[in-house]
């Protein structure tokens, strides 16, 4: 059971995401997401300024919400 029943959002920055499912570090690393350069950006917009497809990269994030 994961430790929060807040749902993903992809619209929440890089930042809020990280601070309400720290499991989620790990993945936005693998996809070269820094939350330090680009802790203010979106989710997407972070993807996109990355150039990593932002729902295959939402989609990994839910798995580890999921997971943890």
């Amino acid at each position: 059971m994961s430790r929060t029943d807040a749902r993903l959002d992809c619209t929440s920055t890089v930042d809020q995401t990280i601070a309400a499912h720290p499991d989620t570090a790990a993945v936005f690393a693998a996809f070269g997401i820094d939350g330090c350069c680009g802790g203010a950006l979106s989710v997407e917009e972070a993807a996109k300024r990355e150039g990593v497809d932002a729902a295959r990269l939402c989609a990994a994030l839910e798995v580890a919400v999921a997971a943890a």
